[in-house]
């Protein structure tokens, strides 16, 4: 019978990384943990080699510098930006509903009040974004994520543009996006306004929302496209008069004559139960850290690192057992208090770590954490000065460890004490045999 492995951790800076959830062609992104604050986040992992060798800095730090700018309840928040010195790291909010593509995928069309409230939420977002000089250009269902209470947020601002990429023409010239989504005017190479062509893509959202298919769906690429610069769909029987007709406001092949969000906001289908988005607006955002992650700046610099529990070798767990233990071939003396004291559990590592420090805080002890060992020192003077405990967790076996704590200053007397009370938080994560349990 083969031992299971123990699971190695990689950690980087704070934040302990999981599984990968989603991947693309230059990035990964994995589920995480700040282990500061226990809050779970995604990281976006960037290869740096492979940004610089294809020439992408100035589109990665593009997204970066959206992302800090937009600050909305149906945006997905930027966290933090921590560079390696191979990988870049942008910390995300995490939001565990899944794509609102797949709740399509999954169930069909969604009803139309439902469709109306998180195209809402939709235009809310996209008209936010235009009013700080950010246009998406890739607006579609799987870039649209949904918390656990059903919120809408748009991600992946890996196309956007920054109003500073307009041309003296005030138009954008970057044909880009998916090619179902794209409006008309970015299929032609004559430049196009990045607020109406976002609008574009948002009906066709509307009507995939509502219909359950694409308005425009061609096998042929040429096919798809004539079908789009012409507008050429139609709206299925259960649509109501009201989203006829503002899809087809939306879906005008005339960038000019095409409605604009502040028409779409006094619209009366789209009116209805709409409830406007509230929220603190941050008007300075600082990008230094955009730039910093790219030139080794130290201050971003962060390690990713592989850890796991130390193991104990035999030898080691028989010396540091009671019944074996090796202290009576050096310490002589008897009567003497014993400065360190050890127990077993069969709980995971990290849940350990966790516990002895939300059972040390509240008996007055700062913590201070590095892999696997802890050091907790007591707020207040004993009769030896202050009492100072360190522990570290080692693994026994793949599912059994042993955590010794060992008094490294103060009062042996008030180490004794401060046990009592903290091994009673630890009842339930203690492990005893068959024999204690008896007892």
């Amino acid at each position: 019978m083969s031992a299971k492995v123990p699971p190695v951790r990689t950690r980087v800076g704070k934040y302990e990384i999981g599984k990968t959830i989603g991947e693309g062609s230059f990035a990964k992104v994995k589920f995480a943990k700040n282990v500061d604050t226990g809050d779970f986040v995604a990281i976006k992992i960037l290869d740096r080699d492979q940004v610089l060798r294809h020439k992408m800095v100035e589109q990665i730090k593009g997204e970066i510098s959206t992302m800090k700018l937009i600050k909305h309840p149906n945006v997905i928040k930027i966290i933090e930006v921590l560079a390696s010195k191979r990988k870049i790291y942008i910390v995300l909010e995490f939001v565990d509903g899944g794509e609102l593509f797949d709740k399509i995928a999954n169930h069909g069309r969604l009803r139309e009040d439902e469709a109306r409230r998180y195209f809402q939420q939709l235009i809310n977002a996209v008209d936010y974004c235009h009013s700080r000089g950010v246009y998406h250009r890739d607006l579609k269902p799987e870039n649209l994520l949904l918390d656990s209470y059903g919120i809408l947020k748009v991600s992946d601002f890996g196309l956007s543009a920054l109003s500073k990429q307009v041309r003296e023409d005030g138009l954008l010239h970057t044909a880009c996006g998916t090619p179902n989504y794209v409006a008309p005017e970015v299929l032609n190479d004559k430049g196009y306004d990045g607020t109406s062509s976002d609008i574009w893509s948002c009906g066709v959202i509307l009507f995939v929302l509502m219909a359950g298919y694409l308005p425009f769906d061609e096998a042929n690429l040429m096919a798809l496209y004539r079908k789009i610069c012409k507008a050429d769909f139609s709206c299925p029987s259960w649509f109501s008069a009201g989203a006829k007709n503002l899809i087809k406001r939306i879906l005008d092949p005339n960038p000019l004559t095409r409605i604009t969000i502040p028409e779409i906001l006094v619209d009366e289908w789209f009116k209805k139960g709409y409830k406007p988005p509230c929220f603190d607006q941050e008007e300075d955002v600082n990008l230094d850290d955009v730039d910093a992650v790219f030139n080794d700046s130290k201050e971003y610099l962060v390690t990713e690192r592989k850890e796991k529990p130390v193991t104990m070798n035999a030898f080691e767990l028989i010396s540091r057992s009671p019944g074996f233990s090796l202290d009576n071939l050096f310490e002589k003396q008897e009567g003497l208090v014993k400065r360190e004291t050890r127990f077993t559990s069969q709980s995971p590592a990290n849940e350990i770590m966790s516990r002895i420090e939300e059972t040390a805080k509240p008996l007055g002890f700062n913590v201070c954490k590095r892999d696997y060992k802890m050091k907790l020192k007591g707020d207040k003077t004993g009769r030896k000065g202050q009492l100072a405990v360190a522990t570290e967790v080692f693994e026994v076996a793949p599912s059994l460890h042993m955590v010794e704590l060992r008094k490294t200053g103060g009062d042996t007397l008030e180490f004794h004490k401060f046990y009592q009370s903290f091994s009673s938080g630890l009842k339930d994560i203690v492990w005893k045999s068959e024999e204690k349990r008896e007892e």
